[in-house]
């Protein structure tokens, strides 16, 4: 896809894998930082209302519409339809430094000495990138597509490689996570009441309230001290305070399920309200 022309032939085929929706504002950038060392991008889109689709179709011919039944499910799928013997599964959000970019080239044609990588992040928000607190992560996206697979979590997939060494590259990946603040809000009051479906589902506890306000706490205090959050400013405060108040929320709303489970045996429970938290149970 990206060879030049008189140079030598890439030892490697290398697969970018994205799901998206309505990402018009941002795929953009993710794609044109990768396309320079890959070899197939696929694109798979669950009922983009904007120009996402038309954007992704400027690099790829595989570009394919569906349904949207939860990230690792997604995520499964587009990998199937991958055909390098190595793969980049790659957010819209997120976007290749070039510094990771080369890294990533030269490391596959060198003779890769792991089956998978992870790749150090650098979030970014409110105009500034963030070094520490969540930037502390790594997540695993870089890694060979014999053996390996995603789990089928709705949200908070994670990618299960093949058997082999683990090791981490040095450059970073670029994560806007969030566009703006009330984005921010959105997003992660939709992680949390997914998480805190799947918990239920799942026929997980969690303390009840004092237990969520303590994971809340908990999650601040890793963030913001033990992940140096508080050296990235008023900004890492913010994330600090917003990745606290997810966890809250997801273990608060896995303590509203089962009251409202609880619910259906009491006379005078809301019918309508004990209907609800069973369709939740049942969903995907």
């Amino acid at each position: 896809m990206n060879q030049t022309p008189g140079a030598d032939p890439k030892p490697y085929f290398l697969t970018v894998i994205l799901i998206a929706k309505n990402e018009a504002d941002r795929i953009e950038t993710c794609l044109d930082s990768v396309y320079p060392i890959a070899d197939e991008i696929v694109v798979f889109d669950s009922g983009s209302t904007d120009q996402t689709v038309a954007i992704a179709r400027r690099y790829t011919d595989n570009v394919f519409e569906t349904d949207w039944p939860g990230y690792g499910i997604q995520k499964q799928r587009a990998l199937e339809k991958a055909r390098g013997d190595w793969v980049l599964s790659i957010d819209a959000d997120e976007a290749l430094t070039p510094e990771l970019r080369e890294e990533i080239d030269r490391v596959l044609r060198s003779g890769p000495d792991a089956a998978a990588y992870k790749l150090p992040w650098a979030v970014t928000v409110y105009g500034k990138t963030l070094n520490f607190g969540r930037s502390a992560r790594a997540p695993l996206r870089l890694f060979r597509r014999e053996g390996a697979a995603f789990s089928d979590a709705v949200v908070h997939e994670k990618v299960l490689p093949p058997p082999g060494k683990v090791r981490k590259l040095k450059g970073r990946l670029l994560h806007y996570t969030h566009r703006d603040f009330g984005h921010a809000l959105y997003k992660n009051a939709d992680y949390a009441w997914l998480g805190a479906k799947r918990r239920y589902r799942a026929g997980k506890k969690g303390g009840g309230l004092i237990g969520a306000a303590v994971r809340g706490v908990l999650v601040f205090f890793q963030v913001y001290i033990l992940r140096g959050g508080f050296l990235d400013g008023s900004a890492g405060f913010l994330m600090a305070v917003m990745y606290s108040q997810v966890a809250f929320n997801k273990y608060a709303g896995l303590w509203a399920l089962y009251r409202e489970d609880r619910m259906g045996g009491k006379k005078g429970a809301d019918p309508a309200q004990v209907q609800k938290s069973r369709e939740v149970r049942d969903k995907g």
